[in-house]
This record gives structure tokens, C-alpha cells and sequence, in this order.
């Protein structure tokens, strides 16, 4: 059974846990109050609080974390795929559905993105509504909004 690691991130769009393995992140929670979980940092997690900083600072653009996000075949795809959508772009469901090879599973696409356990770090922010409009978004739409903005990324309100 794997040790699982807890830290938290105290960042402008809310609290943030952060669970790691000794080496993956496997979850980045948007949560109201810390829970009755110990922090307990190892390297990985350190790491993750610094990244956050310098990403929320403006001076990081790309994460470099050793990620393992739980999901089906179909939803790891999609996530890889996102992980691919550069700081300061965006990309339509529809868009990603084409890169997975998947051209008719726009709404999956979503649920898939919906179901994103690492959301931040694989930016499922970066995706929006063919129309351009901002559609869906796990941890509120007010985030998404904040998120497409800190990287000055233009949008259909």
C-alpha cells in the first residue's frame, strides 16, 4: 500500500491540497478548510508548493511534476492530451476529441475533463466551448475565468 503524502497551497483562487505518492502527484484538490489530514510534506510535495508559487507569481509556464492520475484509458488520453495545451492557449472540447483520434466524443471529452484529479497542473482551465465561450469547469467557473486570465488568455464572456 502506498504512502501518501499531504500539502497544502494557500493560493489567490482558493485552498489547495495536494496528495502525492514518494513519486507522483496524484491529486490537486480545491478545498474550503485543510483537513483533519497531517501535513506531511516529502520532496514531491515541496516541489509542488514551489511550482504553484512561481506559476500563481507569473514566472512558470510549464509544470515539471511526475504525475499519476487515476482514471480510465479514455480520460488518461484526454489528460495527456491537455497537458500538451501551452500556458497563455486555449483549445476547444471539440479540438481535443480530434487530437485523441476521437472526433464524435466532444461530450466525453468534457466528463473526461470534469473528472481531471490534477486540475492546475494538467490545465483542464485551457479548454473551452467551441462556441469560445467557458463551459464546465470542476472547480467553478469563477476559477476558470481567474485562471484564463492570470494567463491573459481572450475569451467570450
Amino acid at each position: 500500500m502506498d504512502t501518501y503524502y499531504i500539502g497544502y497551497y494557500s493560493s489567490p483562487v482558493g485552498l489547495i491540497k495536494i496528495k502525492a505518492t514518494t513519486d507522483h502527484i496524484v491529486s490537486l484538490d480545491f478545498i474550503d478548510n485543510k483537513t483533519s489530514e497531517d501535513q506531511n510534506h516529502n520532496f514531491l510535495i515541496t516541489n509542488c508548493l514551489n511550482q504553484l508559487q512561481e506559476y500563481f507569481e507569473g514566472k512558470r509556464f510549464q509544470f515539471d511534476l511526475p504525475l499519476s492520475p487515476s482514471g480510465t484509458d479514455f480520460q488518461r488520453a484526454v489528460w495527456n492530451e491537455l497537458i500538451n495545451v501551452p500556458f497563455g492557449s486555449i483549445k476547444t472540447y471539440k479540438d481535443i476529441a480530434i487530437a485523441i483520434n476521437n472526433p464524435k466524443a466532444v461530450r466525453a471529452v468534457g466528463g473526461a475533463n470534469n473528472k481531471n484529479p490534477i486540475p492546475l497542473i494538467i490545465p483542464c482551465h485551457r479548454i473551452i466551448g467551441s462556441s469560445g465561450k467557458l463551459i464546465g469547469y470542476g472547480g467553478g467557473l469563477w476559477r476558470k475565468e481567474w485562471l484564463l486570465n492570470h494567463e491573459k488568455i481572450k475569451f467570450k464572456k
